[in-house]
């Protein structure tokens, strides 16, 4: 049994904070369908009304801007599903520019999306996962309908210049989506001064709980339903309201803006820390994504010599929990498709691992990271064959 239970995989999904548990619990006695027009209707919707205002002021977005969804994932899909729809199809545009870090909830629709006669696009990005300016020029033209790229990567924490590449693709008509999961609630997020046309957000990455998520469509913007059979979210979206998940994101998102600031720089500082640490501790180690331009918490390091699967599972034993990539990517031997884009190779790849900190991280928890995580590299690599 392990001394320390030490969580530093938030990346992949954060603890419920306590105030928003409350919430949660207290959002249980809003039971009344929001779209029934009894009191116990207008109740929950009331409620949920708040929760969309609180959700949208995250992003400084307006209320009817914003809809409620099952995750990020289907808000990317949604996304997505306008390459169908028939404003685009009458625009006669049928390209898809994407980068090659963009999520797996972007990146597995490529196929399908190749049947149905989309010319699909990933730009390269640098070693730092800085999307490659150059080549996005080159890529966008007047027949490209829809580009993603996402604010923050989720694997090494890259922050993308959206703004230029809104503005670029807006130059060629083209509507602008981020992926913005992992980067709200621990970045500056402004859809004002970006002009993104769509945003997606999850919950369970803003310490609300699992099964909710978000998706700004910018007004004016062409949108058309992924999920049909009913007249909620304006027609946007059917299916009776998830009123817990809801009330509980407004909840979590009014915690985040609150504190985002705070919680910037104490984060950064103890992800600054613990890589000042490894890197004395330890050599033959690379930090992977940009050095500035990078979410607080994440820090990706490869560690020559080390096979990341063996680090987590020793680390586990010891009580810390990390991931070796994407939690979305679990299961396959490949290494990571993100950090081979940078460019660093499968080596140094095979032997990376993600600690993503988060706001219950404590500098004892970073402390204790140190004293137990050089032993293991070492006794890994004495055993290594490489």
């Amino acid at each position: 049994m392990a001394k320390k239970l030490v969580y530093m995989d938030n990346n992949a999904t954060t603890p419920v904070d306590p105030e928003v548990a409350k919430t949660t619990m207290e959002s249980l006695e809003f039971y009344g369908n929001p779209s029934s027009m009894h009191t116990m209707g207008r109740e929950a919707h009331d409620r949920i009304e708040k929760a969309r205002f609180l959700t949208a002021s995250l992003v400084h977005a307006r209320p009817h801007e914003m809809i409620f969804t099952g995750c990020g994932s289907e808000s990317n899909n949604a996304v997505i599903n306008l390459l169908f729809s028939e404003e685009l199809q009458k625009s006669r545009r049928r390209k898809f520019i994407s980068s090659v870090i963009e999520h797996p909830s972007i990146h597995e629709l490529d196929s399908m999306l190749k049947r149905r006669g989309i010319d699909v696009v990933r730009v390269p990005v640098d070693k730092e996962g800085l999307v490659d300016m150059e080549a996005y020029a080159q890529a966008l033209d007047d027949s490209t309908a829809l580009v993603s790229i996402m604010t923050a990567n989720n694997e090494i924490g890259t922050i993308q210049d959206i703004e230029s590449l809104t503005s670029l693709a807006h130059d060629h008509g083209a509507l602008m989506h981020t992926d913005a999961v992992q980067a709200a609630g621990k970045i500056e997020i402004d859809v004002r001064k970006t002009k993104v046309d769509y945003m997606s957000l999850s919950g369970h990455k803003l310490y609300a709980p699992k099964g909710i998520g978000a998706l700004y469509i910018r007004s004016g913007a062409p949108f058309s339903p992924f999920l049909l059979g009913g007249h909620q979210e304006s027609g946007r979206r059917a299916g009776t309201y998830n009123t817990t998940g809801i009330i509980s994101m407004g909840a979590a998102a009014e915690i985040a803006l609150k504190h985002l600031d705070e919680e910037i720089k104490r984060i950064g500082g103890l992800r600054d820390a613990l890589e000042e640490g490894i890197r004395e501790r330890i050599s033959d180690i690379r930090v992977n994504g940009h050095p500035e331009h990078r979410v607080p918490g994440t820090a990706n390091i490869s560690f020559l010599g080390a096979e990341g699967e063996s680090i987590l599972l020793y680390l586990d034993m010891e009580g810390v929990q990390v991931s070796t990539g994407s939690a979305c990517a679990t299961g396959s031997l490949e290494p990571s498709y993100v950090l081979m884009e940078t460019g660093i190779g499968a080596e140094l790849s095979h032997g990376s691992i993600r600690f993503s900190l988060g706001r219950f991280t404590t500098a004892e928890e970073v402390d204790y990271v140190l004293d137990v995580l050089p032993p293991i590299i070492e006794r890994l690599r004495r055993m290594s064959t490489l």
